[in-house]
């Protein structure tokens, strides 16, 4: 069975993007031949003109990418024990081809891993610091585990995905949402916490879910999502949050913990000031405060004051943390480690990868429509990683319009609105939308679609929840459950 389940897996990733890649080889040779090298004397037009001119990767550079996306998707479940011990080799492995063929075979390339590298570091800076500051801090409900307070907490949750990211959110109320509901939790209650807070809650900030940050550092403007998905956003959490009502309007309630009276408690409150620093230094950033510092260009290093912040409050959060708060949380490294290496290849392997479907984009608009964006990007985000998804399929999107991905005033542009060359079609601002609600929503699709997802799958199973398996996730609630809720959302948003 688990031999099935990795070749559909595998099937279905190679179904999906191959198409793309071996299409675009046609292309690589003849756009290799007639691009032109920039004149080192131009420095008018520097970066951006570099990158919108240099060649394409091979095709067969791809695989590197598909390769390791298949291992993190299947590794976990089919070769537990090795892929625990040999996934930051593998990563790195991975990602190191890329880098040597970038480095020495490609023009341009170097600065193609640099400007890789910088992303690489405000992604983790971000994950770390969130994760960090949010461990210290232990919430405790006493009241009675029911339908009404279960609901208001997903709610909550939602929201606050977005204020400190799905991560942040997952580890500050799993734990006390599963006490609350002790002597009656049963599996549905940790795949709706799923559902909403590590996932669909995270969809209206680029704090909320790594695709959006990454989004955010390519040009989209902060509250670009917030103010044109809300409605979007609000409609799909009440219904999935509805649906949890009725399932769990079946189960008795729960007993009332014992507590001194308070309906809430929280050990560690201080950590609360960390996260504010946090979410202040998002901010920090030329990209959004014009003037503001960059010591990138200051000093040629590949991270700026705001990743100086995130680290260094990670650190203060950590060592002044409350350390009831830090054992009652049982709070550990090994998921930011692991995220960290994995990124490290993802990042690296997926450079080729945004070039080459921009690529394919611009030589088949036509083709690409808001449906099909929606659709792939969420198809990819259920079965593989929803952050890499997003960005290669933004990258077709902004190569639908004639724009370029490395161009911080491309990517401005096309948020802001284009219209597109295809006559009747949606402008650019609808095929955003499409991709960033689907690469989001969609991450709850399975376990593997989203990094929170696991880590809250884990830290259920050692408190002796039964959890479902990976197979019975998918087919028992996510494709009866959600796939209806997002094929509405399509129907009404985004069929076009």
């Amino acid at each position: 069975m688990r031999i099935i389940v990795l070749i559909k897996l595998i099937l279905m990733t190679l179904l999906v993007i191959s198409p793309i890649f071996a299409e675009e080889a046609v292309h690589v040779d003849e756009q290799q031949g007639t691009e032109q090298v920039m004149s080192h004397a131009d420095d008018s037009h520097g970066e951006a003109q570099a990158e919108h001119h240099s060649p394409l990767p091979p095709v067969w550079l791809v695989a590197p990418f598909i390769l390791l996306l298949i291992m993190i998707a299947t590794g976990p479940l089919f070769f537990p024990h090795f892929w625990e011990h040999q996934y930051p080799k593998i990563a790195m492995s991975l990602g190191a081809i890329v880098a040597v063929y970038y480095g020495f075979a490609m023009d341009h390339g170097v600065h193609n891993l640099l400007h890789t590298l910088e992303e690489y570091i405000s992604f983790i800076a971000l994950l770390t610091a969130l994760f960090v500051a949010s461990g210290g801090i232990l919430i405790k409900f006493n009241t009675t585990g029911k339908p009404l307070a279960n609901a208001a907490i997903l709610l909550g949750g939602a929201v606050l995905s977005n204020l400190i990211g799905t991560t942040g959110a997952s580890m500050l109320l799993i734990r006390p949402y599963m006490r609350l509901n002790e002597g009656r939790l049963k599996p549905f209650h940790i795949i709706f916490f799923i559902f909403v807070v590590s996932n669909i809650g995270g969809g209206l900030t680029p704090i909320g879910d790594p695709p959006l940050f990454l989004g955010f550092l390519k040009g989209v403007p902060f509250f670009w999502v917030i103010s044109n998905v809300w409605h979007i956003w609000l409609v799909t959490v009440l219904a999935v949050v509805g649906v949890f009502v009725v399932f769990d309007m079946r189960v008795p309630k729960g007993s009332t913990p014992t507590g001194d009276g308070k309906i809430l408690e929280v050990v560690g409150a201080k950590n609360f000031m960390y996260l504010g620093v946090v979410i202040v230094s998002v901010f920090m950033d030329p990209a959004v405060i014009e003037g503001f510092p960059s010591l990138q260009k200051m000093l040629h290093v590949p991270f700026g004051i705001r990743e100086i912040i995130m680290f260094t409050t990670a650190y203060l959060a950590y060592r002044n943390g409350n350390k009831e708060a830090l054992r009652g949380n049982e709070f550990n490294f090994e998921p930011i480690k692991e995220v960290a290496y994995l990124f490290v290849g993802i990042f690296a392997t997926m450079i080729p990868a945004l070039q080459l479907i921009g690529a394919y984009a611009k030589e088949h608009a036509a083709e690409f429509t808001v449906t099909r964006f929606y659709w792939f990007t969420g198809s990819l985000s259920g079965v593989l990683d929803n952050a890499p998804t997003y960005l290669n399929f933004m990258a077709g999107a902004l190569g639908k319009f004639g724009l370029d991905m490395g161009s911080l005033s491309d990517v401005q542009h096309f948020a802001a609105g284009t219209p597109s060359p295809i006559p009747g079609d949606a402008g650019s601002m609808v095929y955003l939308m499409a991709i960033s609600v689907a690469a989001v929503f969609f991450g709850a699709m399975t376990y593997i679609g989203n990094a929170p997802n696991f880590m809250v799958k884990n830290i259920a199973e050692q408190a002796g929840v039964d959890v479902p398996s990976f197979l019975a996730y998918i087919f028992k609630y996510s494709i009866p459950i959600l796939l209806p809720i997002f094929l509405v959302v399509w129907w009404v948003f985004f069929n076009l």
